[in-house]
């Protein structure tokens, strides 16, 4: 028997036979449960409307399941009408008022089609589970209906009165709505989000807002993920490059709107440094228009500059300090000929595209100026002061890691370093080599240090630097190149320059052999397992698959970001795992105005149906119910007396 002490503390949570024993009836019922739906997405990169759209719709699965149902009964303009419907309630419920169409008898049928659709989605839960997710306001009722017998003629009529009084007292909308809102949060039963949800797109800050809604998420950290964290420990250079990509792609509104970072002090140390410099280079991409707030695009350009030197010059100091990082091949500033205008790069000397730098002394080019140091401070000051920033940090950690092994599936966002022969990559962290999982715990341990330790703590500051590493250095596992070329190309016309060469990870995994290496190491079995990961569009339209290694590893980047949907053909994917098959859902460039629900493919059909037993949650549950059974045990023994 368990230590008695461990027993008496369960016994206050069941403090009889009855309530323990109710208890494993529960909890063995539950294992005998299909599995529920668990959805992966990738490199959402701040398209918000698009997530949004893919969250609210189920990545389409919501449509399947009104075509399931009423395919044959009604047409399909209003199959279409009630998936609308069901993404939007309260858009669609307002237009439909302002059409007329919002009658009581639109009312009376809509609310028994969302009922229909409620229950095929709900029928693998618990009715316990079901009702945790019903809006308060209306959970009786919609439990009611949900279980509403329709042979008995009693029932009927019962069933009839509810919803005419639901009519009759002109809460039809609100109950409607909360209808839709609980079929979207039954779909998706669990998420898991494999990295970067900042940068590129226009307000990262409100898919993570979604994020924090949802009731069971959690998230592989990417490189900007980790760069967008570094910046919130006040790490400069991570400051530097979360401002200089916004900035980049015209995201002021995620900075200023969302996260209320006071950029006013670059924006007039620009204007002042940069006076007469079109800064032609700089000039940001127009992906989306800011709404709230807009800057020109000739000041914008100028403020691109500025942060941008102001990031080779910090990034500079780090690899000073860090000689262990082995990146001083990266200290291009000091590599510039500022007479003649030339860089050397790999022994080579090409000519820089753009000689202006008023801020770089020649004889000391990462030397911040005065005027530098005033305003990185300032900029500094803005991100650790930024509560809304803090409040998504906290749940990046608290929801996040490097990694996880879940049911089956190793995520990660970019790739476990490797080298060509397949042997993984070592890196050397505080004077040991380490590779494989060791190399993933340490830097999950380094990661939550940058945030975590005080201020004073000495391993603060190391840990810190060590978040901007993680960005670009060539052994970071979320990175996954040999290096950054950002200078490159800002400064450099030679293509070739701008080439960043993948880690041998990206072809190695392509094989069965190498997966099932990768999966051994993270104690993984290798038959029905997979790794799933993203950071590295596949490229439809050049014939690439998310597939590889035959089906061991699925890459889910696709492309949801604007910035990759030419390169991509598509607009990225969701992996769909439930309890009979695995599907891919590809996603359709998102237009508000037109229909765009996701293609699913089924890409692996499960030879037994997935039961919660056969799942981590059933091991845990199982776990629970041998305690519980202990418990039985020492409250019929007398060892622990029952407090009921």
């Amino acid at each position: 028997m368990r230590d008695l002490a461990y027993l008496k503390l369960l016994s206050r949570q069941y403090p009889s036979v009855k309530a323990a024993s109710s208890e494993i009836i529960n909890l063995t019922a539950i294992c005998g449960l299909p599995k529920g739906t668990e959805y992966f997405f990738s490199d959402l990169h701040g398209e918000y409307e698009a997530f949004i759209n893919l969250l609210r719709s189920a990545s389409g699965i919501i449509r399947e399941k009104i075509k399931e149902t009423f395919g044959h009964i009604i047409p399909e303009n209003e199959q279409i009408e009630l998936a609308h419907l069901i993404y939007y309630p309260d858009r669609n419920l307002a237009r439909l008022t302002r059409e007329g169409r919002n009658t009581e008898e639109w009312q009376r049928v809509t609310i028994y089609r969302l009922v229909q659709i409620c229950k095929v989605v709900s029928s693998k839960y618990t009715r316990s589970k079901v009702r945790k997710k019903m809006p308060s306001e209306f959970a009786y009722v919609i439990d009611e209906l949900l279980h509403v017998d329709y042979n008995d003629e009693n029932k009927r009529v019962y069933y009839g009165e509810i919803i005419y009084s639901i009519i009759d007292t002109k809460t039809a909308d609100k109950f409607i709505a909360a209808l839709c809102e609980l079929i979207q949060n039954l779909t998706i039963d669990s998420l898991h989000i494999i990295g970067d949800i900042f940068d590129r797109g226009p307000r990262a800050d409100i898919i993570m807002n979604e994020l924090m809604r949802c009731h069971d998420v959690d998230i592989q950290w990417g490189n900007h993920d980790i760069s967008w964290m570094g910046a919130a420990t006040g790490n400069p250079a991570c400051v530097c490059n979360v401002l200089r990509i916004a900035i980049s792609y015209n995201s002021f509104d995620v900075l200023e709107d969302g996260y209320g970072i006071n950029l006013r002090p670059l924006s007039m140390f620009a204007a002042k440094v940069y006076k007469d410099d079109p800064c032609t280079r700089f000039v940001p991409k127009i992906l989306d228009e800011n709404i709230y707030d807009a800057v020109d695009p000739g000041l914008a350009a100028k403020m691109h500059k500025a942060i941008a030197i102001l990031q080779f010059k910090v990034e500079g100091q780090i690899i000073k300090r860090h000689p262990d990082y082995q990146m001083n091949d990266r200290l291009l500033l000091e590599a510039v000929d500022f007479a003649k205008g030339t860089v050397k790069i790999g022994g080579k000397e090409h000519a820089l595209l753009d000689t202006a730098f008023p801020t770089v002394d020649p004889g000391d080019p990462l030397k911040l100026t005065q005027e530098e140091e005033e305003l990185l401070h300032a900029l500094v000051l803005s991100f650790k002061h930024s509560d809304l920033l803090h409040k998504h940090i906290r749940f990046l950690y608290s929801n996040g890691e490097l990694y996880k092994c879940y049911n089956g599936n190793l995520m990660y966002h970019g790739c476990i370093p490797m080298r060509e022969d397949g042997s993984f990559e070592e890196l050397l962290c505080e004077g040991r080599p380490l590779a494989g999982k060791a190399l993933m715990d340490y830097i999950s341990e380094q990661i939550r240090k940058a945030y975590c330790l005080d201020e004073h703590d000495p391993a603060k500051a190391d840990a810190r630097d060590f978040m901007w590493y993680l960005w670009c250095g060539a052994k970071s596992p979320v990175f996954g190149k040999d290096k950054m070329t950002t200078f490159e190309h800002y400064f450099i016309a030679d293509k070739s320059t701008h080439k960043e060469h993948l880690n041998p990870y990206y072809q190695l995994s392509q094989k069965v052999e190498h997966c099932d290496r990768i999966l051994k190491e993270f104690g993984l079995p290798v038959k029905g397992s997979h790794i799933i990961n993203g950071h590295v569009p596949v490229k439809i339209k050049d014939g690439e698959t998310p597939i590889k290694a035959n089906g061991k590893l699925y890459i889910i980047d696709g492309g949801l970001s604007k910035a990759y949907q030419k390169q991509t053909g598509i607009a990225g994917y969701t992996l769909i795992s439930n309890s009979h098959h695995l599907a891919l859902a590809e996603h359709k460039p998102f237009d508000p105005e037109q229909e765009s629900t996701p293609r699913v493919t089924i890409v692996e059909k499960m030879k037994n149906r997935i039961m919660v037993a056969d799942t981590d949650k059933g091991v845990e549950l199982k776990a629970c119910i041998a305690d519980l059974k202990e418990l039985v045990a020492a409250y019929r023994s007398g060892d622990i007396k029952e407090m009921e």
